[in-house]
């Protein structure tokens, strides 16, 4: 059932959970996500970034993600444009039948990231969808920082109160020390719990954790027994989504680990068998490893059970 981003992260906020947002760049990626919402129970965001829609389509995103609600008409999904950089890009995401959006001005400076993210919530709202925001650059924290510079790019609950008071904003990322991609820490991972607990009491709304890839030690190990390379990467460890949870976070995006799960597959399928060249061959392994690598990340949030 294809409903409002707002009608999955509103029932979360209230009863004090995390929903997973997954995003997905192909038909096989989509369908593992579904099974596994299927499989748990759990409401759902699936999500698509303007490189995915790129890639895909608009019309064919859209249209797959139709199909695979009315084939599991109970679970609640909502479809996400992912970092739309735009007041253009979430229009198109509006009009070709997305449910809810992000509009992504997090880089200018607060007035105009106001400016940008007002005009795109009356825009949406007319359409019944939900929209997200983000404040502060997801740069991730490390020892050496100091007070000053963590200021400089994390989050200002004082700035998230009046942002989501003049905007009308429906769900905030907020930056607390995490960052995009595999990538994300040189020392121990940190993150920044009590302002994340400040901006929850000032917003009261949904909140986004961005960046939130774990790089779980299994899917580390295939990806790196096949040949792969994360650079002695570290994610953000099972424990920090629970904790980020319990703060107030209520949607949890993740896109690094199921690449890495699913190409950790593939290889495998291309290093043992190299007169291998049916695609379904490649692609049935790395959609079971998505898919439990999604029925776990949907219970370490705790929205199995939810619908």
């Amino acid at each position: 059932m294809l409903v409002s981003g707002n009608e999955i992260l509103q029932k979360a906020n209230k009863e004090y959970y995390g929903v997973g947002a997954f995003n997905f760049v192909n038909y096989e990626m989509l369908s593992s996500i579904f099974e596994a919402a299927n499989e748990a129970n759990a409401p759902i965001i699936v999500q698509a970034s303007e490189g995915a829609i790129k890639y895909l389509g608009i019309e064919l995103a859209v249209g797959m993600v139709k199909i695979l609600s009315s084939k599991y008409p109970h679970i609640p999904v909502a479809l996400h444009l992912d970092h739309g950089t735009s007041f253009e890009s979430c229009k198109n995401a509006l009009e070709a039948g997305f449910t809810s959006v992000m509009i992504d001005a997090s880089h200018h400076q607060f007035d105009k990231n106001l400016e940008i993210t007002s005009k795109v919530v009356q825009m949406a709202h007319k359409y019944g969808v939900s929209v997200e925001a983000e404040l502060g650059r997801l740069m991730g924290i490390e020892d050496n920082i100091n007070v000053s510079e963590k200021d400089a790019v994390l989050i200002n609950p004082k700035e998230a109160e009046v942002f989501v008071k003049e905007s009308k904003v429906d769900f905030l990322a907020p930056a607390i020390g995490t960052s995009h991609g595999a990538f994300k820490f040189k020392g121990e991972p940190k993150l920044d719990f009590e302002r994340l607990e400040e901006v929850k009491k000032l917003t009261n709304i949904p909140l986004v954790l961005h960046g939130a890839s774990s790089i779980p030690e299994y899917i580390k190990e295939s990806f790196l027994s096949t040949g792969g390379d994360l650079k002695g990467s570290k994610g953000v460890p099972f424990e920090f989504l629970q904790e980020a949870v319990r703060g107030g976070i209520n949607k949890i995006n993740t896109d690094t680990d199921l690449r890495i799960a699913f190409i950790a597959e593939v290889r495998k399928v291309a290093n043992n068998d190299n007169t291998q060249f049916d695609l379904r061959k490649f692609f049935t392994p790395g959609k079971d490893a998505v898919k439990k690598l999604v029925v776990e990340r949907i219970k370490i949030l705790g929205s199995d059970n939810k619908i």
